[in-house]
């Protein structure tokens, strides 16, 4: 039975108990699933098994075949059979050193032989199989026993004479034979130059481009340039034997002429920079024979790489380090010190998120070197020099050094300076008259909602070239080359724009900045990439809009101060008026500016933050005078009602809360000081002067007794003899340099003078006070140079002019980068730059020099004090709205407008007291009188009852208090007298016009008659 039905095991179990002693329905489930599971391992186990079996076979018939192969290899080396064998086996480093052994050690006739017999085109598909072979055995293993021996294989097999050549040279170009020999090069350590790999290896490089491969040329053209030329330190690599052979068998005309698309966007940042490094090794030597093509081709390669880097990527090191995360491009600094950036933190939060910038790769201190010699003065004369051969690439030239300026900005000063140098300016010129004239950027009645479009990337670079540049030729431009003319005599320099060709140039950038500020969409002006220069790095590389556009304003803005100094061009040149409406514009701009008014104590906006969160405040902080001057003031009159407003200050009623100050006669800066120094000056403050006996002067102070008091404390303050300030020839004050005003007590006056002046400009209050150009400058952040120089020392500036156009040998001069500064009579040297002391002054470096020594004298002598004045200033003042006015415009702002006295406006804006009304004889008398007046007589009678002899910009509805008027009974031989810190004149009932005439003036040119009866 047991054989029939099988063993006891595997006899199906039968349950004949009926339901009741049956299993459940869940667990007959598992058992059959169990089963099943049993059933599959057993499978997988006899599957695996079978497997293991013919992989064990397979491996013992593959060790049996290729020792038959080794065998019949070994007999038949260099035949036909035995490369089949040899192909056959593959990559055994034995079989495949010993043919080449064979072959090189003078088996080359037995082994060719075959190139022409019966079997020539089986032996040429075996040869390429082996030669890709020992080329990948190289790659792997370069300097492995047979490394050498392989490569003199390679070395005859691509010999150009040989008829087989091209088609073993084809096979590897199509795998990637320069890919293997890049990676055979960067498998020898750099400091192996003495690895016998080497020598062989190098010919190689170059073997292909001696053949004719047809339109496969351009491929290995390709292929070198991009595996061999950016092998990092090749130039280093490389015994010089090498280099020269490499050197002189490098087709650089045709290297050159390869569209740099094709490979430039296949490689690496990293590569990139590498390639850049070892072109300048071979390329610049050959300038003065580089054929038009060919020098076009490298400029076009060298501005496709730069524009294709992240910016710092020549220079990682130089890159700003950053304190705050991917937040940190986002803070900046108005000032001209880097260090003492405004912007407060909380501001980012809200700002549009900056992107972190790109990872920069960490280069080698050889390959830094190397990267120097780009933007180094021999090397750019030497390209300009080549270029000028060659007239049709000038546009291509100025493409790649403004890619350079961008991708390497601490360079940018050096490049533009050299530029300028090796051509007197004739490139702005040529850039101007010849490319940016045509140009439709900024051009009147050009859509400018296409300002952005990638159909105007070609137009971008010359003009910002020609920006930048012409903004760093201003550095170093006197106003007498400035305003000079065509006419002028050969030997005189001049402008390289005429003033005509000013005019158009800065109204293209005014439409241009204007269009890129009042962009509602401006976080596309802060991320987005000029087309072509994208760069790297997606949103963080490249150069953004927002770069555009500062680009943009800073040269704007220099041209525009040229004009503000002397007028050149027409009416209404720099308004935009006609493109808005400037009523809704103000309501805008004061609706803006509330929406970003800040907590007291917080760090000011800058500009930057204020352009995105605001397009018409970023208009009034940076392109100011686009807006008519008037409603500029009109606007900062309404910020300062404002934030009145928003103190609950109402300038109509007197009883609210005021800081009370007691002075004494005599003594009024100095208790000013004591008392004001930590007063909140934007609230009212109540004035009570005491007589020299300690009695307190009766009356109310409702603005004018604070007038008075502000009006001698200027005298005090601003007084020359205290040694704070100094004046120029134009008797205009600027802060002491000297060390004395340094201290720290003379910091806290100029801070305190600075919050003065802030409570005075906050009120309204006129200041009969001139400051200097240059100084006025830092109240606005701006920097000032060589033009602001002739204010302040006219000996220094014409020196510097003269050093500027010197035709002779600058180093026959004995300067060097120091200035002497002498101080209680010990004089001491101070380097204007790091080891300024050993560096002479050249033809190369002099406007470098220029510009360090205007630099010097016009802002870091007075950087403590103008910091020290600016902070007390801006604590009373918000910046960004002083920002909105250039230094002539906030003199005018301080002390009134120097124009002619309109006696009806007056008239129109004055108060009267006692007997006199508008219709009183005497008053009558007064205004006709008073009419008659020339320029000169209106403004004597005005200071000397206001203390100041401008009338007020938007006119005497301005003036604070009104001017008036009140009887000084009727004594005819009594001179008017006036009480300046109320705006009164105290003028006796004179009965006809000759007396009040001569009276009025007799008081007015004598400078008496302050009454405070």
């Amino acid at each position: 039975m047991s054989s029939l039905f099988g063993s006891e095991e595997r006899r199906r179990n039968i349950n004949l108990g009926g339901a009741s002693s049956a299993t459940t329905h869940a667990h007959i489930l598992n058992q059959a699933k169990a089963r099943r599971s049993e059933r599959e391992n057993s499978r997988k186990k006899h599957d695996s098994a079978v497997r293991i079996q013919a992989w064990w076979r397979g491996n013992m018939q593959v060790r049996n075949v290729r020792q038959q192969l080794r065998q019949s290899f070994a007999q038949d080396v260099l035949g036909v059979n035995g490369l089949r064998c040899m192909v056959l086996i593959g990559k055994d480093e034995e079989v495949l050193g010993h043919w080449s052994t064979t072959l090189t050690s003078g088996g080359q006739d037995v082994f060719f032989q075959h190139a022409n017999g019966p079997e020539r085109e089986s032996w040429l598909v075996l040869t390429r199989q082996a030669a890709l072979l020992i080329l990948q055995s190289v790659a792997e293993h370069p300097e492995s026993t047979y490394a050498v021996t392989h490569l003199r294989v390679l070395d005859i097999l691509l010999a150009p004479s040989s008829s087989w050549t091209v088609p073993i040279a084809l096979y590897l170009l199509q795998r990637d034979l320069y890919r293997l020999l890049s990676q055979a090069i960067r498998g020898i350590p750099v400091e192996s130059k003495n690895s016998p790999t080497l020598p062989s290896l190098v010919p190689l490089l170059t073997n292909l481009f001696s053949l004719d491969l047809g339109a496969m040329l351009l491929k290995a053209q390709v292929d070198f340039t991009q595996h061999i030329l950016t092998i990092p330190l090749l130039p280093n690599r490389l015994p010089l034997t090498s280099i020269s052979v490499l050197s002189a068998r490098l087709p650089v005309n045709a290297l050159l002429s390869i569209d740099p698309s094709l490979f430039v966007p296949l490689i690496d940042t990293e590569e990139k920079v590498h390639l850049t490094s070892n072109l300048v090794a071979f390329i610049p030597p050959r300038y003065p024979k580089l054929s038009a093509p060919a020098l076009k081709g490298w400029l076009s390669l060298l501005g496709a790489t730069m524009k294709s880097l992240p910016t710092y990527a020549l220079e990682p090191s130089a890159r700003p380090s950053s304190s705050s995360g991917s937040n940190s491009n986002a803070v900046e600094s108005d000032s001209d010190d880097e260090s003492s950036a405004a912007i407060r933190v909380t501001a980012v939060s809200s700002f549009a998120p900056v992107p972190a910038p790109p990872s920069l790769p960490k280069l080698d201190t050889r390959t830094l070197k190397r990267l120097q010699t780009i933007p180094s003065i021999p090397h750019l004369k030497s390209l300009l020099s080549a270029s000028q051969h060659y007239p049709a690439t000038r546009d291509m030239l100025y493409e790649c050094l403004f890619a350079l300026c961008v991708v390497w900005p601490n360079r940018s000063d050096g490049v533009l300076s050299a530029v300028l140098i090796g051509s007197g300016g004739g490139v702005v010129r040529e850039i101007y008259r010849g490319i940016v004239r045509s140009s439709a950027l900024g051009r009147e009645g050009v859509d400018g909602s296409s300002l952005m479009s990638p159909a105007h990337a070609k137009d971008w670079p010359p003009l910002l070239f020609l920006t930048d540049l012409y903004y760093q030729a201003l550095l170093t431009m006197g106003d007498d080359e400035f305003f000079s003319s065509a006419s002028a005599a050969a030997n005189v320099p001049r402008n390289p724009l005429t003033l005509d060709e000013l005019v158009v140039f800065s109204r293209k950038l005014l439409n241009i900045a204007f269009t890129l500020y009042w962009r509602e969409d401006q976080i596309g002006v802060l991320q987005g990439a000029v087309p072509g220069f994208e760069g790297a790095g997606g949103a963080a590389g490249g150069l953004k809009w927002e770069g555009v556009r500062e680009k943009v304003t800073r040269c704007l803005v220099a041209i525009h101060a040229r004009d503000s100094r002397k007028k050149f061009t027409p009416p209404d040149h720099w308004l935009i008026g006609s493109q808005i409406d400037l009523t809704s514009f103000i309501e805008a701009a004061l609706f803006e500016d509330q929406q970003l008014s800040q907590p007291t104590g917080t760090r000011p906006l800058s500009k930057r933050h204020i352009a995105y969160l605001s397009p018409r405040l970023g208009i009034l902080n940076n392109i100011p005078f686009s807006i008519p001057f008037e409603a500029r003031v009109s606007i900062f009159r309404n910020f300062v009602a404002n934030d009145m407003s928003s103190r609950g200050v109402d300038r109509r009623q007197y009883f609210h809360k005021r800081t009370r100050v007691t002075v004494r006669r005599g003594h009024v800066a100095e208790d000013g000081f004591n008392r004001l120094a930590e007063a909140d000056l934007r609230m009212p403050v109540e004035i009570t002067f005491v007589d020299q006996f300690g009695e307190v002067e009766s009356g109310i102070d409702g603005g004018g007794v604070f007038k008075e008091f502000f009006t001698e404390l200027c005298k005090e303050a601003f007084d020359t003899n205290r040694g704070l300030w100094l004046a120029n020839q134009q008797n205009e004050l600027y802060p002491n340099p000297h060390s004395y005003a340094r201290e720290a007590h003379n910091l806290n006056w100029y801070r305190f003078i600075g919050r003065i002046l802030g409570k005075a400009l906050y009120e309204g209050i006129l200041v009969d006070v001139a400051f200097a150009g240059f100084f006025l400058a830092k109240w606005l952040g701006k920097q000032s140079f060589l033009d602001d120089l002739a204010s302040l020392d006219p000996d220094l500036y014409h020196g510097l002019i003269f050093l500027k156009h010197y035709t002779g040998n600058p180093e026959e001069l004995s300067l060097n980068f120091t200035v002497a500064e002498e101080e209680f009579g010990v004089t001491n040297t101070i380097d204007l730059c790091p080891n300024g002391s050993n560096i002479p002054v050249t033809r190369d470096n002099r406007l470098e020099y220029i510009y360090r020594m205007s630099h010097y004298r016009l802002t870091k002598q007075i950087r403590k004090q103008t910091e020290a004045f600016f902070d007390g200033l801006s604590d009373v003042i918000d910046q960004k709205w002083l920002r909105m006015f250039n230094q002539q415009e906030l003199q005018v702002l301080l002390g009134g407008v120097n124009a002619p006295i309109d006696v009806d406006d007056l008239r129109s804006h004055t108060n009267y007291g006692g007997l006199y009304d508008d219709n009183e004889p005497t008053i009558v008398a007064f205004w006709n009188v008073l009419k008659t007046f020339d320029h000169d007589q209106r403004r004597a009678v005005l200071r000397f009852v206001t203390s100041v002899g401008r009338p007020p910009l938007l006119g005497f509805k301005e003036l604070h208090p009104n001017f008036s008027i009140r009887d000084a009974g009727s004594d005819q031989t009594r001179l008017p007298t006036s009480s300046t810190c109320v705006n009164l004149l105290k003028l006796p009932r004179y009965k006809d016009e000759k007396t009040l005439r001569d009276k009025l003036l007799q008081a007015a040119f004598s400078g008496a008659g302050f009454d405070l009866s």
